[in-house]
């Protein structure tokens, strides 16, 4: 069989089993088991496949085709134009947080600031900042230990190891530190909407990064709280949240001395994230 036709067919096997990106998901699966990049092989689609490639690229179908991500398939996802190692312990990085990256990265070019990212998760957030903000160093924290230890792979892929330290810890234990900005995209979904995800959320991302309580604020709530003790005076507060929290985020802010300075909207016009002030 060529490329041309291992795609064909294994799409087919994706659309049967109701995956909706089942083209593009062929094309990343058979790119990742030939070590060459979507592009390359579409424009050789007469390539021949031999059997062991062809067993590999069923085997990572049939995963596929139990709803499980591409990108814990491959072990990687892209994030802010950047290549990130990823695994069933961290949530998968999403495009909305891109923008937030994208907000912050503008407004801190050339300056020279101390980050945290709590909830690190991948490490893409805070990985991707100091790609962009040369001379600033920061701080990942995670309750995971999975998290940890793919974070640090990631700061080494990136070449950012000196920059940027990973430490298993919650917030809470972190005292005798400020920080000139905080960003944290934490659980935020509604532990009875949990149920309600898509099946290769619900099934295979960590729960853990995923429920934020019974009212999907209490790592929000948390995360503003402790910001206070370890934020420098104006220091800024950046967070990703739900859709529909803004209205009791904001009165989380303003009731715990917060400025809000700007509020991001997603592709779908929802506002998906906060940055504030400490005053």
């Amino acid at each position: 069989m060529n490329c041309f036709q291992i795609i064909k067919t294994g799409s087919e096997f994706l659309k049967k089993n109701s995956i909706e990106t089942h083209i593009i998901d062929s094309e990343i699966l058979l790119s990742k088991v030939l070590n060459k990049s979507r592009e390359e092989i579409l424009i050789n689609l007469e390539q021949k496949i031999n059997s062991k490639d062809i067993d590999k690229f069923q085997d990572y179908l049939n995963r596929r085709a139990k709803n499980e991500p591409v990108a814990y398939i491959i072990e990687e996802k892209e994030f802010w134009s950047k290549k990130f190692k990823v695994n069933k312990g961290s949530l998968i990085p999403r495009p909305e947080t891109e923008l937030l990256v994208d907000n912050l990265t503008d407004t801190y070019f050339g300056k020279k600031i101390s980050i945290l990212d709590v909830g690190t998760g991948s490490g893409c957030i805070i990985i991707s900042l100091l790609s962009c903000l040369k001379k600033s160093k920061g701080i990942g924290i995670d309750i995971s230990k999975e998290a940890i230890f793919l974070s640090e792979k990631n700061a080494k892929q990136h070449c950012l190891f000196n920059r940027v330290k990973f430490l298993n810890k919650s917030i809470d234990s972190l005292v005798n530190k400020k920080f000139d900005l905080i960003v944290s995209n934490p659980p935020y979904v509604k532990r009875k909407d949990i149920k309600t995800l898509a099946n290769d959320i619900k099934k295979y991302e960590p729960i853990m990064a995923l429920d934020g309580g019974n009212d999907g604020l209490d790592l929000i709530k948390k995360v503003i709280y402790k910001s206070k003790n370890i934020l420098k005076i104006n220091g800024t507060l950046a967070l990703e949240i739900g859709n529909g929290q803004i209205k009791k985020v904001s009165k989380l802010l303003l009731d715990n001395n917060f400025r809000i300075k700007k509020l991001i909207k997603d592709y779908k016009n929802n506002v998906r994230c906060v940055i504030a002030n400490y005053k």
